[in-house]
């Protein structure tokens, strides 16, 4: 303000448009503000406005923000937290998970050996305690910014899928289409199915079979065999893949398929049923011509 004063008073007659004799309105206003309470006020002013136009402007930035976490939520990613001790040592109880909600928008269904949440198929979380939220902690669940602690939901890991057949004997290994699996993450001192042996079954379309990594612990498909989907659970119940374990930071990590469901062999069924499928096609697409053909034949033998 006083260069602003100075320049003004010191060359008024320089400024274009100015008159000789002129009044200088610049020169009278700095004469009244340098060092005066009136500048003070006016600058004081300018803040208020600066201020105000950001207040005018956080409910829109919260809106828009919350808008997000609720699509990010709802699309995208979604948070949950691990209950229970029925996937240790993978999961710990407490732990948070980002689950991927993305890819079964376009189509991509559960694959043996990942983690997946999915929503209880019916009656396996009977009886169990569900905590009462207040009012925040629902708001925040509801935009995904806190994980929902009324959903009933589990995490188990996808042992077989449809068209699989699987099965446990005691004192055996579980078996993917004959193949056994190696299985490192059962928890230590565990026995992969002694305490609740199992099948041979197929696993139905449309169904998957899963498994908690502590099986001595763990209420998984086996023990739900005489519900009404005799222990598989239906695709369209599963909510996503668990991705990260994002909290707390000591224990950040991903959760990777394990190799033993890439071994070879183990993809024979879905191999068979792939290749079947276009033969058939292919078989429905010649019949019509076979049959033209045997006409046009036997029009001509006649002939």
């Amino acid at each position: 303000m006083a260069v602003d004063a100075r320049s003004g008073h010191d060359e008024p007659d320089e400024r274009p448009g100015r008159h000789p004799g002129a009044t200088s309105a610049v020169t009278d206003d700095s004469e009244h503000t340098t060092g005066g309470d009136d500048g003070s006020s006016e600058g004081s002013g300018t803040g208020q406005k600066k201020q105000r136009s950001f207040w005018k402007e956080l409910p829109l930035l919260i809106g828009i923000a919350l808008l997000l976490a609720l699509l990010i939520k709802t699309f995208l990613v979604q948070a949950f937290s691990i209950p229970s001790a029925s996937m240790q040592n993978t999961l710990q109880r407490g732990d948070r998970v980002l689950v991927d909600k993305l890819t079964p928008w376009f189509g991509s269904e559960p694959q043996r050996g990942e983690v997946v949440v999915f929503h209880d198929p019916g009656g396996w979380l009977e009886g169990e305690p569900t905590p009462t939220p207040n009012v925040l902690q629902k708001f925040l669940s509801f935009i995904g910014l806190m994980p929902s602690s009324e959903e009933k939901d589990l995490i188990k890991r996808t042992i077989a899928v449809a068209g699989d057949t699987v099965e446990c004997k005691k004192g055996g290994p579980v078996k993917v289409n004959g193949k056994a699996l190696d299985e490192p993450y059962i928890y230590p001192g565990n026995t992969p199915c002694d305490d609740q042996p199992f099948g041979p079954f197929k696993v139905p379309e449309d169904r998957i079979w899963v498994m908690g990594d502590h099986r001595q612990n763990s209420q998984d498909s086996r023990y739900h065999m005489e519900d009404k989907n005799g222990g598989f659970v239906p695709v369209d119940k599963v909510v996503g893949r668990a991705v990260v374990v994002a909290w707390p930071l000591s224990r950040w990590s991903t959760l990777p398929v394990p190799e033993t469901f890439d071994q070879p062999g183990i993809n024979k069924a879905a191999a068979a049923a792939t290749t079947a499928a276009p033969a058939a096609m292919g078989l429905v697409g010649a019949l019509p011509i076979v049959l033209w053909r045997r006409r046009l034949t036997s029009g001509r033998t006649a002939g």
